[in-house]
C-alpha cells in the first residue's frame, strides 16, 4: 500500500525558520515584518550605500594626508621646516604608554560592544548579509 503523506512546505518554513535553526529563537522583529527579499534589498541598498560613500571619503582623507606628508617634506628639505626628531620620539613613545593604558581599561567596553554587534547580528542575519554584500559592492563601485 502506497500511502503518500503530503507536506505542506510553506507552513513549514513558516514555523521552522533556517535561521531559527542555526542562530537561535531570538530572531528580531524585522525579520517578521518583511519578506527576505525586501530584507535583502532594504541590506543591499544600503550597504551599497554606505560602501559607496566610505570610498569616497577614504580616498580624500588619504589625498589629504598624503598631501599633506608631501608638503611637509618637501618644506624639510628645502630647509623651511626643521625637525627635532629626538622629540618626536619621546613624544611617540610617551603615546605608546598612554594608549597600553587605555586599552586595558577600554577591553571590557569593547568587548560588550562586539556581543551586542553580534547579538544584533544574529537577529537580523538576513539584512545584515544584504548590507554587506551591497558595502563590498559600494567599495567596488
Amino acid at each position: 500500500d502506497d500511502s503518500y503523506e503530503v507536506l505542506d512546505l510553506t507552513e513549514y518554513a513558516r514555523r521552522h525558520h533556517w535561521w531559527n535553526r542555526m542562530f537561535g529563537r531570538n530572531s528580531g522583529p524585522i525579520v517578521e515584518k518583511y519578506s527576505v527579499a525586501t530584507q535583502i534589498v532594504m541590506g543591499g541598498v544600503t550597504g551599497w550605500c554606505a560602501g559607496f560613500l566610505f570610498q569616497k571619503v577614504g580616498k580624500l582623507a588619504a589625498t589629504a594626508v598624503g598631501g599633506g606628508f608631501l608638503l611637509l617634506q618637501i618644506a624639510s628639505h628645502s630647509g623651511y621646516v626643521q625637525v627635532d626628531w629626538k622629540r618626536v620620539e619621546k613624544d611617540v613613545n610617551k603615546a605608546k604608554k598612554q594608549l597600553k593604558k587605555r586599552a586595558n581599561k577600554a577591553a571590557p567596553e569593547i568587548n560588550t560592544l562586539i556581543e551586542e554587534s553580534t547579538e544584533f547580528i544574529k537577529q537580523n542575519i538576513v539584512v545584515s548579509s544584504g548590507f554587506v554584500g551591497g558595502f563590498l559592492l559600494g567599495l567596488a563601485s
